[in-house]
């Protein structure tokens, strides 16, 4: 991986590059902190133009709709974990290390950093933990899906569902069970926050984490 990488997203979901000027970095910083704070439903672009001092029209130039805003995030957020997953697995020979250290990284609480300062990971990842199923869950996913719009996220599932592979070559189910980690971490840490009733939670340890390394290597049959 080289230095200053640039995070591409699929140009179906933005009508100009945000990365391309310093308005563009300010919507999207902004987006994230606006929707993390206030969800995704009482977000929209006439709060966003005033909280960055500009109009709604600039604003319009970038993205779409909210909707084309969302895809635009979650797929930043899965082409980041790609490249967070590449840097973790540079000169691991072992496929089981590489494995634990996917499994590690796709269910962790996400850690600031600092090759790319307009963008918190840590409110970020909040965000497609909260609303990354609208991205998907809705009547436009089919013609989305053509467009490419998931293809990160597919790439991800993909490359970790390949060290499984290696593992048990005749394992069946390597992409469900990879999404379903990623999916039901998701839901455990909305879980742990809100209706905590409903998982294990510790103050002492994050028990998300190890829950899922031992859900993988029990269903591999690894020691």
């Amino acid at each position: 991986m080289l230095p200053n990488i640039n995070i591409k997203v699929n140009p179906y979901t933005h009508l100009k590059d945000p990365n391309s000027s310093e308005l563009g970095k300010n919507i999207v910083a902004n987006s994230i902190e606006m929707i993390d704070e206030l969800g995704f439903e009482d977000f929209n672009f006439r709060k966003l133009s005033k909280e960055i001092g500009s109009s709604e029209a600039s604003v319009y130039r970038y993205f779409e709709s909210k909707h084309k805003l969302l895809l635009y995030l979650t797929g930043w957020y899965w082409g980041w974990m790609e490249y967070k997953l590449l840097l973790k697995l540079t000169n691991i020979d072992s496929p089981e290390e590489r494995l634990i250290r996917a499994i590690t990284l796709l269910t962790e609480i996400a850690k600031e950093d600092s090759e790319f300062l307009h963008i918190s990971e840590q409110r970020l990842q909040r965000i497609v933990i909260a609303e990354s199923s609208k991205a998907y869950l809705n009547k436009d996913v089919d013609s989305e899906n053509k467009f490419g719009v998931f293809s990160d996220y597919k790439r991800l599932v993909g490359r970790v569902s390949d060290i499984i592979l290696e593992i048990n070559s005749s394992y069946r189910y390597p992409h469900m069970l990879i999404s379903t980690v990623i999916e039901g971490s998701h839901l455990q840490r909305h879980f742990a926050a809100h209706l905590p009733r409903l998982t294990d939670v510790d103050k002492e340890e994050d028990l998300i984490v190890p829950f899922y390394i031992e859900l993988v290597k029990k269903s591999l049959n690894i020691k």
